[in-house]
C-alpha cells in the first residue's frame, strides 16, 4: 500500500512538473510548432512519459494497469499538446493580423508593395515567418502570391495566407486596389482571432464539467478503499478485473477525445 501510494505521488508530481526552459522562453513559438508537425508519439518526453506512466500502472494494477497508465498519460499528453498549439496558432493569428494593419496603412500612405512587404522587422516572429518568402521574392522580382503559398509556418496560418495569396494576384492580374483587399483580409483575420478567443473563453466551463466527470471513477476507487472494499484489489485480481480496468479507462478515454473533438470544432479557423 505505501508503495502504491508513493507511485502515485510520483505520477502526480512528474505530471505537475513544468516543461522545458526552451519552450518557456521562446513561448512557444518555436517550441509547439515543431511539436505539432512531429506529432504526439514521435516526441522522446512523450515516449518517456508514457513509458513511466505504464511502469506505475504496472506497480498500481498489473499488466492492466500498465495498458491504462499508458493510455492516461497518451491522452493528457495529446490534450495538453493540442490546447498549446490552439493557442499558438492564435497567437499566429494576431501577429500575421497586426502585420498586415501594418503593410495596408503604409499602402495607403503610399508606399510600394515591396516596401511594404520589406518592413517585416518590425512584425511578430511568426508573422515575420510567414511573410519572409514573400518579402525575399519581392527583392529578388519573383511572384509574390506563388511565395506565400509556399510559406511553411504555423497550420493555423495557412488558410490566411492563402487568403493574402489571393488578394495580392487579384491586385497584380486586375489592377484591384491592394490596400483594400488586404485590409479585408485583415479584418477577417481579426474577427476569427477574436471570436475564437471568445468561444474558448466560454466553453471553459464546459471543459471544466468533462475533466471533473473524467475524474469521478477516481474518487469512486478512493470512496470505495474509505469503505473498506479495496476496488484496486478486485481489479488487480484476475483476468475479468484486469479486463474491468481496461476497459473503463479505454472508455474514459475515448470520452476526453471526442469531448475535445466537440469544443475544438465550435471554435472557427
Amino acid at each position: 500500500m505505501v508503495s502504491a501510494a508513493a507511485a502515485a505521488a510520483l505520477a502526480a508530481a512528474l505530471l505537475c512538473a513544468p516543461g522545458a526552459p526552451a519552450c518557456a522562453r521562446l513561448d512557444a513559438v518555436a517550441c509547439e510548432p515543431a511539436q505539432a508537425r512531429r506529432g504526439l508519439l514521435r516526441s522522446p518526453g512523450t515516449a518517456w512519459l508514457i513509458g513511466l506512466g505504464s511502469v506505475l500502472g504496472l506497480l498500481l494494477g498489473g499488466p492492466g494497469g500498465a495498458v491504462a497508465g499508458a493510455l492516461v498519460i497518451g491522452v493528457w499528453r495529446h490534450r495538453r499538446t493540442r490546447r498549446r498549439a490552439e493557442q499558438a496558432g492564435a497567437a499566429a493569428g494576431a501577429e500575421l493580423a497586426d502585420a498586415l494593419a501594418r503593410m495596408t496603412d503604409e499602402l495607403r500612405a503610399g508606399a510600394h508593395p515591396s516596401a511594404a512587404l520589406a518592413g517585416i522587422d518590425g512584425d511578430g516572429p511568426l508573422a515575420r515567418a510567414a511573410l519572409g518568402p514573400a518579402a525575399a521574392a519581392a527583392r529578388l522580382g519573383d511572384q509574390i502570391p506563388a511565395a506565400l503559398g509556399r510559406s511553411g509556418t504555423h497550420p493555423a496560418l495557412a488558410a490566411d495566407l492563402a487568403r493574402v495569396a489571393g488578394a495580392w494576384a487579384l491586385a497584380d492580374r486586375h489592377g484591384a486596389p491592394l490596400a483594400d483587399l488586404l485590409a479585408g483580409a485583415h479584418s477577417d483575420i481579426r474577427w476569427r482571432v477574436a471570436y475564437g478567443k471568445q468561444v474558448r473563453a466560454q466553453l471553459a466551463g464546459p471543459r471544466a464539467t468533462a475533466t471533473v466527470l473524467t475524474a469521478l471513477p477516481m474518487l469512486g476507487l478512493g470512496l470505495g478503499h474509505l469503505l473498506g472494499a479495496d476496488p484496486l484489489a478486485v481489479l488487480r485480481a484476475g483476468v475479468l478485473g484486469q479486463l474491468l480496468l481496461i476497459t473503463g479507462v479505454g472508455l474514459a478515454a475515448a470520452g476526453v477525445l471526442w469531448t475535445e473533438h466537440i469544443l475544438r470544432s465550435a471554435v472557427p479557423r
